[in-house]
């Protein structure tokens, strides 16, 4: 596991949609751990891959950013299917 260095608006690879992971394998479980090291320390509550120069459908998430690790959710191709409601929340982008 590594930091991993967080992209910037304009990066070429935050413009680009990112392509599905077809195996998860070895390298597929290195980067999410890196992932998650390097948004813990950034800190933040979510990073996707492209924002680490990855062209890749994997995001990783904390949704209690009280209790680190609680309830860390690591996807690898996520699709949203359904949505209701709104929530207010301060925008946390790392890039």
């Amino acid at each position: 596991m590594a930091l991993l260095r967080i992209r910037k608006f304009p990066d070429d690879t935050l413009k680009e949609p990112a392509a599905p992971v077809k195996n998860i394998n070895g390298n597929v479980e290195g980067l999410i751990d890196s992932m998650v090291q390097t948004m813990y320390a950034a800190p933040g509550v979510g990073l996707a891959a492209p924002q680490v120069g990855e062209s890749k459908r994997i995001i990783v998430l904390d949704t209690d950013h009280e209790n680190p690790g609680k309830h860390l959710l690591k996807l690898i191709n996520p699709k949203v299917v359904e949505a209701e409601g709104k929530i207010v929340w301060e925008e946390g982008c790392l890039s």
